[in-house]
């Protein structure tokens, strides 16, 4: 493991002491996934074409080239365009700590990384997540993995939801905006931003993050369930 992969290292390693004091992944899991932002590069639009394509402008120097983020991309929510990371976090809802996470760039689907940290672990089947990850696929992968998906429906065009569905969504969504209290933590925290370059860098700082949150979480959990 090379030295910007510690913050997960130290992650895992936190995780396991988690478990180890009795705070065990229980009652199900939800899965989210919040827009980490970054600094937006002004770049020409050819530069920009051959930085997506996955190549760098050559007639950049070296130092313009430590200077550029070529990790970070754009993309789009709720109207609105965002230029950074996305941090991918997966919660037991029983004690609301984080289990396991990824960091990709802004663009990544949030559905791509869905499956991957999703905790086979946890005493409960059930999982929770917003419409963004719903689809007939992902609900007969998780049925075939033994999971009970309580994924928030989405109507479409032409079809809206019943009021049955809407029903059962506000009933979901009790559940689910426990996982918004953690991405709300961070931003009091005014660390829901990264000032570094490169992916590379954003996987430590936002790992960084995501331990914090963990350790203050436990320390609330200790507190309120003293030993």
């Amino acid at each position: 493991m090379s030295t910007l992969d510690l913050s997960k290292k130290l992650f895992d390693e936190f995780s396991k002491q988690i478990k180890q004091a009795g705070f065990l992944a229980r009652k199900g899991q939800i899965v989210d996934a919040s827009i980490i932002p970054a600094p937006i590069q002004r770049n020409k639009r050819k530069e920009n074409e051959e930085i997506k394509s996955g190549d760098t402008p050559k007639d950049w120097s070296m130092n313009k080239k430590s200077q550029k983020d070529t990790d970070a991309r754009w993309t789009r929510k709720h109207n609105k365009n965002y230029f950074g990371y996305k941090d991918h976090i997966q919660i037991d809802n029983k004690h609301k700590i984080i289990r396991d996470y990824a960091t990709t760039d802004a663009s990544v689907h949030d559905s791509q990384i869905f499956n991957d940290i999703l905790d086979k672990t946890n005493t409960n089947k059930c999982v929770w997540a917003d419409s963004a990850y719903k689809s007939h696929q992902q609900e007969e992968k998780l049925l075939d993995n033994g999971y009970r998906s309580h994924i928030q429906r989405k109507g479409k065009r032409g079809k809206p939801l019943s009021k049955l569905e809407i029903k059962g969504n506000n009933t979901r969504s009790k559940t689910r905006c426990r996982v918004e209290h953690i991405f709300g933590s961070m931003t009091d925290l005014r660390k829901k931003s990264v000032r570094c370059i490169g992916i590379k860098r954003a996987k430590t700082e936002i790992g960084l993050m995501n331990l914090v949150y963990n350790i203050r979480r436990v320390c609330f959990l200790c507190r309120e369930n003293p030993f």
